[in-house]
């Protein structure tokens, strides 16, 4: 894990890609020819994001500047578009990941590094301190929570409710993912073969092989028996978490204070709680670990989590989490050649589905 003591930023200065290009990763309409990198347009402490709506580590990444109430520029880089494995965005992250931020001269990709970056570099009387100084036992705590929260394997957790979806309960993911994902898998060999890269050979060997391991990651979440187990570890961890909100109202006991996960102070580790319980949520979990009566203080956190002014701003109702992803994309693919792989299929499908999405969210939340 990453500290603030050993981060070690790219610096960006050579960057010659404009983020803009082919009508990915835009703000504004007004900044369509505007290349984030150019001086003129820099400030001091300009802080731009490259993420993706839907990405766990986006989420957590976003949660936290707004948590800090930091002026930020977002740019959103659509995975279903496959816009992460475009040259532009290759040269800027060659791991093909998000998110990223870009600050001053620096850029910054990995998503700790990127934490404690912002705790680092942006302080102040104004500014929400959300990693406690060290030496403190909120300190202790929540590096602690930092590090467990951070270890569960949500990727796993996400591809295999999706491909199982008989192990959950009332997931938000519509039924015909699972039908493209699977379709996608029996076709990915095919599908590899077709990737051509000769605009950019030098990205040719990075972007084949992060198509291999994706592959071989989610075919190993396909395995049920694997998931059962993740599932079951995932039951021990929050009955630890749920054992240590507990001890916080002993703790606290008479004091007039909200109480979270390591204390009365709101840190970086009710972020990371905050938005993996929203997740889990999202993919039909929550009845099965909190909201059936059995870990009652986690069903008081996340209520009292998700009315935070940064919660909604980032996360908003979690009904409509999947067309926050769907409806942006739909209007950049009218504007730009299908992606050959993974994204094109899914996001036809999506759109195909948001009429039923749309009218079965408002049956369930209105009549």
């Amino acid at each position: 894990m990453a500290t603030p003591n050993n981060v070690t930023p790219t610096n960006c200065s050579w960057w010659p890609i404009s983020a803009l290009e082919n009508n990915a990763g835009k703000s504004t309409e007004g900044e369509e020819n505007q290349d984030p990198t150019d001086p003129a347009l820099k400030s001091q402490d300009r802080l731009v994001l490259y993420h993706w709506t839907q990405s766990f580590s986006s989420q957590k990444v976003r949660l936290v500047i707004a948590e800090k109430g930091l002026p930020c520029e977002e740019r959103d880089v659509s995975m279903p578009l496959m816009e992460h494995k475009e040259p532009w965005f290759m040269r800027l992250n060659l791991g093909e990941e998000v998110p990223v931020i870009i600050h001053r001269d620096n850029i910054i990709s990995d998503y700790n590094q990127i934490i404690d970056y912002m705790e680092k570099n942006f302080t102040g009387e104004n500014v929400a301190q959300l990693i406690p100084e060290p030496g403190s036992v909120l300190h202790s705590r929540v590096l602690q929570y930092r590090e467990l929260l951070d270890s569960l394997p949500m990727d796993a957790y996400t591809h295999g409710c999706i491909l199982h979806p008989e192990l959950t309960t009332d997931s938000m993911i519509p039924k015909y993912a699972t039908t493209e994902i699977r379709r996608h898998l029996a076709n990915a060999s095919t599908e590899l073969m077709k990737l051509d890269h000769e605009e950019e050979p030098q990205l040719s060997e990075p972007y084949l092989s992060k198509q291999k391991k994706l592959m071989a990651k989610i075919l190993e979440h396909d395995n049920v028996n694997y998931l059962k187990k993740i599932l079951g570890d995932l039951g021990m961890v929050l009955d630890q978490i749920e054992a240590e909100l507990e001890k916080r109202k002993l703790e606290y006991q008479g004091q007039k204070c909200e109480l979270w996960l390591c204390g009365c102070v709101f840190t970086l580790a009710d972020v990371l709680l905050g938005a993996t319980l929203h997740r889990l949520k999202f993919l039909g979990l929550s009845k099965k670990y909190w909201e059936d009566g059995s870990r009652p203080n986690l069903q008081s956190f996340f209520d009292r989590i998700q009315k935070r002014f940064a919660f909604r701003k980032v996360l908003g109702d979690i009904h409509t989490t999947l067309l926050s992803a769907v409806v942006p994309n739909a209007f950049r693919l009218v504007k730009r050649k299908p992606p050959s792989f993974f994204g094109a299929s899914f996001l036809m499908g999506s759109l195909g589905g948001m009429g039923y999405f749309a009218y079965w969210y408002l049956k369930k939340k209105y009549i």
